[in-house]
């Protein structure tokens, strides 16, 4: 398949401007094309994976990808699909944020591929030097106002109310298009699908400034889950691409617990495995569901991508011993990940009674519990079931002298920690 039709296959294609164009564009030569990120928090989000992996599939189809850092717009903020204004960060921060966003990006893209190497450009370059009357005259002429109230990220917010400043951000976002082409020669801009309106703006800025211009745009699909819920949010939280933000432990669990509904499409979407492999899983799935291949595939193959094969290596080796209840094994540092949500308990001292214990740290409501939950078999240490209702835990007990993992019947944990 070539590049676009791979693209559609994927369901990476919601809006082009001209596919027929760009086709012939792609065919004829290396072609740059940008994606640009905000920086709008300390780490971006694994909403933000999908067009940082489409640019790498271009890469990969030899043409040259730039990654642009909002530097300047990050300061500004993007109204499309936002029902309320932002809110605006100091500059000290955003140039913080810029920099780790930078870190990210150069995860996924090859600045060193012979012939067509990644970029990473910051707007803050240009936009940064503008002054007003400058920007007024150069660049906000050519925007008439019909024209920007007719664009869906202004349109749905003119009830609810957008201010200037937000306003201003599809003419920032369009110069950017305009500097990178007269710069980088580059001539595709892609984005999520809200934002088609800025893309176009930004062409219609190229075309009115530059002679025989020749661009395009392309936009991808916003990420939707088949039950309605938010894609990339968990009970947790934001599930971010900064390991500690959200662990490798944690992110695997996000991809491998995917709905049946959604797991080839975010095979698609996510992973550069070939049709074929994908339609053996598909296969798989209608088959045999219960094992689960298809996520099990998907969790791997981002986990790999995003944090590494060591992270995947820990991260499964964190749901086995769950899954099976043998954590003696773990280390200190997989134990902090896999029971980051499991009821603690710190406990300052030497050895103690685990009878004691399990009362103190709210595991057990009574001595007698205690002793009858032991007695039975109820209650694990490390993995290991006690029975030992006179059991004295020491240093022995503790994993790299920082944990005890106490479980009680099948699920219920509790981690104790030592100061």
């Amino acid at each position: 398949m070539d590049l676009l039709n791979e693209l559609e296959w994927r369901g990476l294609i919601n809006q082009v401007t001209d596919r027929e164009g760009l086709e012939k564009l792609l065919g004829e030569e290396t072609v740059s094309l940008y994606c640009g990120f905000d920086p709008t928090a300390d780490s971006l989000h694994i909403g933000s994976l999908l067009p940082i992996l489409t640019l790498r599939r271009f890469q990969l189809a030899g043409h040259r990808p730039i990654a642009l850092v909002g530097g300047a717009t990050g300061l500004i903020g993007d109204p499309s699909g936002k029902k309320s204004e932002r809110t605006l960060n100091a500059k000290e921060v955003v140039v913080q944020w810029s920099e780790k966003i930078k870190e990210q990006l150069s995860r996924f893209l090859d600045f060193e591929a012979e012939g067509n190497p990644a970029m990473i450009a910051n707007n803050y370059e240009w936009i940064g030097e503008l002054d007003v009357i400058s920007f007024l005259r150069d660049v906000g002429k050519h925007f008439g106002l019909n024209y920007m109230l007719a664009k869906e990220s202004v349109q749905s917010r003119i009830e609810t109310g957008i201010s200037f400043t937000e306003f201003s951000y599809m003419i920032l976002q369009s110069f950017d298009f305009l500097k990178l082409y007269q710069k980088e020669n580059c001539k595709l801009q892609i984005g999520g699908s809200d934002q088609w309106g800025n893309i176009t703006a930004g062409l219609e800025l190229i075309r009115k400034t530059e002679e025989e211009a020749k661009a395009f745009g392309l936009t991808i699909p916003l990420v939707t889950k088949a039950d309605g819920t938010k894609f990339g949010k968990t009970e947790s939280g934001t599930i971010w691409l900064d390991k500690e933000k959200t662990s490798p432990y944690e992110f695997y669990q996000f991809w491998i617990n995917t709905d049946d509904r959604d797991v080839i499409k975010y095979l698609k979407y996510f992973t550069f495995l070939t049709k074929e492999e994908i339609g053996e899983l598909e296969k798989q799935l209608q088959e045999a569901p219960e094992k689960r291949a298809a996520q099990k595939a998907l969790a791997e193959e981002v986990t790999k991508l995003v944090h590494g094969e060591e992270a995947l290596r820990q991260a499964v080796k964190i749901s086995e011993a769950l899954f099976s209840g043998s954590v003696s094994n773990l280390t200190a540092d997989e134990i902090r990940q896999g029971f980051k949500d499991v009821p603690s308990f710190e406990y300052d001292g030497e050895e103690v009674p685990l009878v004691e214990l399990l009362v103190m740290s709210g595991v057990v409501s009574s001595k007698r519990q205690a002793r009858e939950d032991l007695a039975n078999g109820a209650i694990y240490v490390n993995g290991e079931r006690v029975q030992d209702v006179n059991k004295v835990l020491t240093r022995d007990d503790r994993i790299e002298g920082q944990f005890t993992v106490i479980r009680r019947g099948k699920k219920k944990y509790h981690v104790i920690r030592y100061k």
